[in-house]
């Protein structure tokens, strides 16, 4: 019966043999078989369990598909017949045999860097939002710093401001803020949104506390500065309830309610899980779903109607924070076009979604809800990881039409030009490991690449949103190709750009990629320089005995590289200024024939400190870390502007 089910396992897209890190062959064992098609809903325990679930997947690929991608121009496929090409891109509603269909007919690639500025390079910055500060914040930055911001990098010659994930995190567990982690990929933190945007200065300032403890600390306190911002917009809620949505003539208000409108059931069932979490949670320390009463799982039932028939006016209010989240993020996007950027901001579609949050428990089949989402073991770390996401389950994704991958789509790229897609070979397979289990015993599980590229085209065309894939790590033959094809960039990182022990030059860098000194999970470039992540790493026993010699022989490589580039004397590089040092890098990165070079502020600024110590947790102060000027002066100094300036004139 083993046969049968690794038979089964592979028609589901389970990948039985693959080859590791250490370039050696694995197969997943029959255990790990077994749980993980138990999960995807294919029962395998018999040979009458492992016939049925067969036959299900067959019917799913065959006669009861109802939708299907194509490519403008291109024969289309339906099951095993071929229908005449359609050139127009778009939605079309056909019948075949009697049976209706949807085909998603899309361009044959994204908007390219290239489509926005034809035989230019340019550059953009990466930016952890929250770093952000300006005067009388709320001790983290928001959508009102972010305007600022833009408008003077776009002074500068930027064309781009790559933000951190912006997803919707959980209002009811303060505590919970790393950006990664969201509890859904279509909605917002509201967190970031600037009321005062919205509804006015003088409509905030009326009912704003005295902020100045929270807005002026160098580490941001998560718990105590998402309390005091959900008090105001709370208030402000109220304010708005009393005065804009009890009169029919008020603008604010009619805007509200198209925006609840245009939101639907899955702005509303979000709101609803809001207040369910606060619930649970709050009163009850049940911070899963999962641990509440089952009558509360199932977004239908009889006691999730009553509940929220009972807090209405508390569901509103999340709508209303979403309401708010939106407009600041399209104000700050239309601020960044207004001073000259061709794209403005690039969200960060974050690779799954925390198996307890709103997406998974209002739409439970669009998810691997008994599977977390991890890596396989590496050189790195032997046991493999669990990243404690989920992630989508394919059949779920073909049963929908893709609805929910495009709904996501759709979020990332609502109000940007642009969106970088982290861990992007998950659109081809990712690791998967039964709950409970440890990492070592996942599998790949494979996704319909071919599908997802054509929606993403599609998507990029109808938003004119560049996209970026982040295609770090360990890369399936020929994958970046096919990103290319599709017009997706990869991403060059200085770190990895290695020929054995030397620093390849920039010359030989990817054009079809975005070239980056560093980027928030890895040493900024003065860190890197001075060892002080390693020594950082030390203190937490994170880092080898033999790094520190290592370093030292990096750095001169890298030095060479500078040197060979004509960038920088051959001579020793210095031993205790970092300055020379990253103006070299960021210069060297610049020669890279890259489209766009993406540098992040850290570098710009020539910080110590990354925004993420991979590894950690508590032990660090990740996520956490602000700036030290307001964001309008950030990039005024003269070091700062002379390092743009060599990226400007890239």
């Amino acid at each position: 019966m083993d046969d049968a089910l690794q038979a089964l396992a592979r028609e589901a897209g389970v990948v039985v043999d693959w080859v590791d890190a250490f370039d050696q062959p694995q197969r997943v064992s029959i255990g790990s078989l077994r749980s993980i098609l138990g999960a995807l809903g294919l029962p395998c325990a018999t040979a009458a369990q492992i016939g049925e679930s067969r036959k299900r997947l067959r019917e799913l690929a065959g006669g009861t598909r109802s939708f299907f991608t194509a490519t403008a121009g291109a024969p289309i496929v339906v099951g095993t017949q071929r229908l005449p090409a359609i050139g127009q891109p778009g939605h079309h509603d056909l019948r075949v045999d009697g049976r209706d269909i949807t085909v998603a007919v899309a361009p044959s690639r994204c908007v390219t860097l290239e489509d926005i500025a034809p035989g230019e390079r340019l550059f953009g910055i990466a930016l952890q939002l929250y770093a952000l500060r300006r005067a009388g914040d709320d001790g983290f930055g928001d959508t009102g710093a972010l305007t600022e911001f833009v408008t003077s990098a776009a002074h500068e010659g930027a064309d781009s401001i790559a933000l951190s994930p912006a997803h919707s995190l959980f209002p009811a567990d303060t505590a919970h803020y790393a950006p990664y982690s969201p509890s859904s990929r279509l909605f917002l933190n509201p967190l970031y949104a600037d009321p005062a945007i919205v509804l006015g200065a003088e409509r905030v300032a009326a009912v704003r506390g005295d902020v100045r403890p929270l807005s002026e600390t160098e580490l941001i306190d998560w718990p105590a500065a998402a309390r005091a911002k959900y008090a105001l917009l709370r208030r402000l809620y109220d304010d708005f309830a009393a005065t804009d949505l009890s009169r029919p003539d008020s603008a604010l208000a009619a805007d509200f309610r198209a925006f609840e409108r245009e939101g639907g059931d899955r702005l509303h069932e979000h709101a609803l899980f809001e207040v369910l979490h606060q619930h649970w949670f709050g009163a009850k320390q049940q911070w899963s779903w999962r641990e509440w009463p089952a009558g509360w799982h199932n977004r239908d039932s009889k006691e999730i109607s009553c509940f929220a028939a009972q807090h209405a006016n508390v569901i509103q209010f999340h709508m209303f924070l979403q309401w708010l989240a939106d407009r600041s993020f399209a104000h700050a996007q239309h601020a960044a076009r207004a001073a000259g950027m061709r794209i403005g901001l690039i969200s960060d579609l974050a690779v799954g979604m925390s198996p307890g949050g709103s997406h998974a428990w209002s739409r439970h089949s669009d998810l691997l809800l008994g599977l977390n989402v991890g890596a396989p073991p590496d050189l790195i770390n032997a046991r493999g990881q669990d990243w404690g996401l989920t992630g989508f389950s394919p059949q779920g994704l073909i049963v929908s039409g893709f609805e929910p991958f495009l709904a996501t789509l759709r979020a990332a790229m609502r109000n940007t030009g642009g969106v970088r897609i982290d861990h992007v070979m998950g659109l081809s397979r990712l690791w998967v490991v039964p709950q409970g289990a440890s990492a070592v015993d996942g599998a790949y599980l494979a996704y319909p690449l071919d599908d997802m590229l054509r929606l993403i085209a599609l998507e990029s065309h109808r938003h004119r949103a560049i996209v970026i894939g982040e295609d770090l790590g360990t890369v399936q033959p020929e994958f970046r190709t096919r990103l290319a094809k599709a017009g997706i960039a990869g991403m060059d990182v200085l770190w990895f750009q290695r020929a054995g022990a030397a620093f390849l030059p920039p010359k030989k860098w990817r054009r079809d990629a975005v070239a980056m000194t560093s980027t928030h999970d890895l040493p900024t470039v003065a860190g890197w320089w001075s060892s002080a992540d390693i020594a950082t790493r030390a203190r937490l026993g994170l880092a080898g005995k033999s790094e520190p010699k290592q370093r030292t022989k990096d750095r001169a490589a890298l030095w060479r590289a500078f040197g060979n580039a004509g960038i920088v004397d051959r001579r020793a590089p210095p031993a205790k200024d970092n300055a020379p040092a990253v103006d070299a890098a960021i210069a060297f990165t610049a020669q890279s024939p890259a489209a766009m070079a993406l540098i992040p502020i850290e570098d710009v600024l020539g910080l110590t400190e990354q925004p993420n110590l991979p590894g950690t947790i508590d032990e660090h102060p990740n996520w956490r870390r602000r700036l030290a000027q307001p964001s309008g002066q950030v990039l005024a100094s003269p070091q700062v502007r002379a390092r743009l300036k060599r990226l400007r004139e890239r």
